[in-house]
């Protein structure tokens, strides 16, 4: 196996009702991470760096304001990253782009080696969106990479990607979509929500995902539906950081139960990155807490007084700027730092292994075709004709 495109592992959830989780990595030693534990549990994995995730790991830590330049250069560093711990993997491995916002965000992760991209048009008009994401379409396809869309508004917060209301995903307006843009996958709004504050009990519309799944099969329209907004907030990691220290009100995810029922209807892809912050942030406080000498550290210490002075936050990108160099290339100077690299593959062990068993996808990575980033290019062409 190895870095494929995200269609095949699509047309693998199609045929076996299953779905794979898609999860969010910020750090070089979150990419080793990712791919070892789907490793041990033979599930193909899809890595997903956000827009501006690539901001930040080319070296802006105010990565909301990253530049096309700082996207461009943190693009080629997941690759790198991906390259080098999936390239000889033993599952297949898709690097993703999340929430590309523009043309020029999704070239640049293409040409860092993305072998697919989302570009989120959810906030124009129709017709807009519609064009906007036919032309990531035609360009991606072209070069082999696989195009997720999105249709519908997501409550919430998630970097750049904010909104204070939902807009429930029509299922004729899902199928004309993808009808004009021919994307592989869709993004669609049926009660998640960014972030982690999604209420209490939320029931998803589960209605909508059937919906849509029995017009495309109606019309013959292959297409794989995805559930953005999905951590699941899992309430003893909350609580851990709390009883450390940290100040988090009001964390509630989508209980597994919910997308559980949903995985049924016919979502294939579910999106997760806060349970992952959630878990390294408890975990590099509780490395502080057991390891005080290491308060005082040269090259950490920093990284325990951004904690103290941040309890409200649990993002680890906002706490790990001070050892920029590992987050970006792996680079490992000190035992100190071994120890923070420690918590980080911990934690993302911890939250993906767990999510892996829930959705399905132990076992699966033999029923993944192998597919080339060429071969794809000709599947294409074929789609086209």
């Amino acid at each position: 196996m190895s870095i494929v495109p995200l269609r095949p592992l699509l047309e693998a959830t199609e045929k076996y009702n299953f779905a794979f989780g898609a999860f969010n990595i910020n750090a070089v030693a979150q990419v080793k991470a990712a791919i070892e534990v789907h490793e041990m549990f033979r599930s193909a994995a899809i890595l997903q760096g956000a827009d501006l995730a690539n901001g930040f790991m080319g070296g802006r830590t105010d990565f909301l304001n990253s530049t096309l330049e700082d996207k461009k250069k943190g693009a080629k560093n997941i690759g790198n990253a991906v390259r080098k711990y999936g390239m000889y993997s033993s599952v297949p491995v898709v690097l993703h782009l999340d929430h590309g916002k523009d043309f020029d965000s999704v070239k640049a992760a293409i040409d860092g080696g993305y072998t697919s991209v989302m570009i989120d048009g959810s906030h124009l008009p129709f017709d807009e969106n519609v064009d906007l994401t036919r032309e990531v379409v035609k360009y991606a396809h072209e070069r082999g990479v696989s195009v997720e869309g999105e249709l519908g508004v997501l409550a919430g917060v998630e970097d750049h990607v904010f909104s204070e209301n939902s807009t429930y995903t029509h299922p004729l307006s899902a199928v004309e979509f993808f009808r004009k843009t021919q994307v592989d996958a869709l993004a669609i709004s049926y009660g998640t929500m960014h972030g982690a504050i999604k209420g209490k009990d939320v029931k998803l519309r589960k209605e909508i995902v059937i919906a849509i799944k029995e017009c495309l099969k109606h019309e013959n329209i292959f297409g794989v539906l995805v559930s953005h907004g999905s951590s699941t907030v899992p309430k003893y990691i909350v609580d851990e950081i709390n009883s450390l220290g940290g100040d988090i009100k009001n964390a509630d995810g989508i209980a597994i139960s919910e997308l559980m029922q949903a995985i049924h209807c016919g979502i294939g892809k579910i999106n997760v990155d806060t349970d992952i912050r959630l878990a390294v942030t408890r975990n590099l406080k509780e490395f502080f807490k057991y390891n005080p000498s290491k308060r005082n550290s040269s090259s950490i210490g920093t990284i325990y007084q951004l904690l103290e002075e941040k309890k409200n936050q649990f993002d680890p990108r906002v706490f790990l700027t001070p050892v920029m160099n590992t987050v970006m290339y792996g680079t490992v100077p000190d035992d100190d730092i071994a120890g923070i690299i420690e918590c980080m593959e911990k934690g993302v062990k911890e939250v993906i292994g767990a999510l892996i068993v829930e959705f399905g996808s132990v076992g699966k990575a033999p029923l993944v075709e192998s597919v080339t980033l060429e071969d794809m290019i000709e599947r294409y062409k074929k789609c086209n004709n």
